[in-house]
C-alpha cells in the first residue's frame, strides 16, 4: 500500500476517534468548565492565577478524559441502534474496531483516575463514581424508562457540581443555574429520542416515545420547557448584568422551539431542534462571560 493510502487510512481513523469521544462536545466541555470557574464560582480570581492553577487544570483533565470515555463506551453499546438510525455516522465510526475501542476506553479511564488521585482522594472517588455512573448508565439504564433521560441529565451536571465542591461556592443563582441546565438536558434528550424513534423501538429501548407516542412525548417536553420557565425567571430578575439578555431571549427561543415541534413531524425537525438546543447551551455557556458586565 502506498504512503498516500495508508495516511488516508490514518486521517479517516483519526476522524473516526475524534467523532467517537465526541470532540467538539469536550472541547465545549473544558470551555464551560473554565468559563464557570472564572465567572461563576470564583469571580475575583484573576486567568492568570486560575490557569496555573495545577488542581482545577486536573480537573478540568480528569473531566474531559472521562467524558471521552463514556462517549466510547456509549457509541459501543449503541452501535447496532445508530446502524439502523444514523448510517453515516455508523461507518466513520466503526472504522476504529470494538477491541481497539474498548481498549481506549479503558486507557482514557486508567488516566483519568491516575489524575484524579493526584488532586485528593475524594476527587477519585467521584471520578470513580461518575465514571461507574456513565457505564451503568450506556449498559444497563439506557434503556430504562424514564431513568434513562433522568440519569444523563445528572451525569451531564456532575462535572460542574464538582466544581462547586472545588471552590466551596453554592448559591441559590448557581442552583438556579444547575436547575436550567438540568431540565435543558432532559428536554434536549427527550428531542433525541424523538429522532432515534425506529432504532429504539428494534433495539426494545423503553424510551418515552417508544412506550407512548410522539405526541406524548410533545406534551412532556413542552411542559420540561414550561418548568424552564421558572429558573429563567428568577435569573432574569437577578443583576447578572449583560448576561441577563440571555435569559430574557430564552423566552421568544422556546416558544419558536415549541412551534416547530408541534407544527412538523419529521425526522428532520427533530434534527434542528436537537442542533437548535445544542447551540443555544453552547450560547449560554460563551454568554457567561457578560455575568455582571453593565453598559
Amino acid at each position: 500500500m502506498s504512503a498516500f493510502g495508508l495516511n488516508s487510512i490514518n486521517f479517516y481513523k483519526v476522524l473516526s476517534l475524534f467523532s467517537i469521544v465526541r470532540g467538539y462536545n469536550i472541547f465545549i466541555l473544558i470551555i464551560a468548565q473554565y468559563m464557570t470557574a472564572k465567572y461563576i464560582f470564583d469571580p475575583f480570581q484573576s486567568w492568570k492565577t486560575l490557569f496555573f492553577d495545577i488542581n482545577f487544570l486536573f480537573i478540568v483533565l480528569a473531566t474531559a478524559l472521562s467524558s471521552s470515555a463514556g462517549y466510547i463506551i456509549n457509541n459501543f453499546f449503541d452501535s447496532p441502534k445508530d446502524k439502523l438510525n444514523r448510517p453515516n455516522k455508523f461507518f466513520i465510526e466503526n472504522l476504529i474496531s470494538k477491541k481497539n475501542q474498548f481498549l481506549i476506553y479503558i486507557i482514557l479511564n486508567f488516566l483519568s483516575l491516575i489524575i484524579a488521585a493526584q488532586i485528593s482522594s475524594y476527587s477519585l472517588i467521584f471520578f470513580s463514581i461518575y465514571i461507574s455512573g456513565i457505564y451503568f448508565y450506556s449498559n444497563f439504564i439506557k434503556r430504562s424508562f424514564w431513568l434513562s433521560n433522568f440519569f444523563l441529565s445528572i451525569l451531564v451536571t456532575m462535572p460542574f457540581l464538582a466544581l462547586s465542591v472545588y471552590f466551596k461556592n453554592f448559591n441559590y443563582i448557581i442552583f438556579f443555574f444547575a436547575i436550567y441546565l438540568f431540565f435543558l438536558i432532559f428536554s434536549k434528550d427527550l428531542i433525541k429520542d424523538l429522532e432515534s424513534l425506529k432504532g429504539d423501538i428494534v433495539y426494545s429501548y423503553k424510551t418515552v416515545p417508544a412506550v407512548y407516542d410522539s405526541r406524548i412525548t410533545k406534551i412532556i417536553f413542552s411542559f420540561l420547557i414550561l418548568i424552564i420557565f421558572i429558573p429563567v425567571y428568577y435569573l432574569i430578575i437577578e443583576d447578572l448584568g449583560l448576561m441577563s439578555y440571555y435569559f430574557i431571549l430564552c423566552i421568544p427561543f422556546f416558544l419558536i422551539v415549541l412551534l416547530l415541534l408541534w407544527l412538523y413531524n419529521k425526522d428532520e425537525i427533530y434534527l434542528i431542534i436537537h442542533n437548535l438546543l445544542k447551540a443555544w447551551i453552547l450560547i449560554g455557556i460563551l454568554s457567561i462571560s457578560l455575568l455582571n458586565l453593565n453598559y
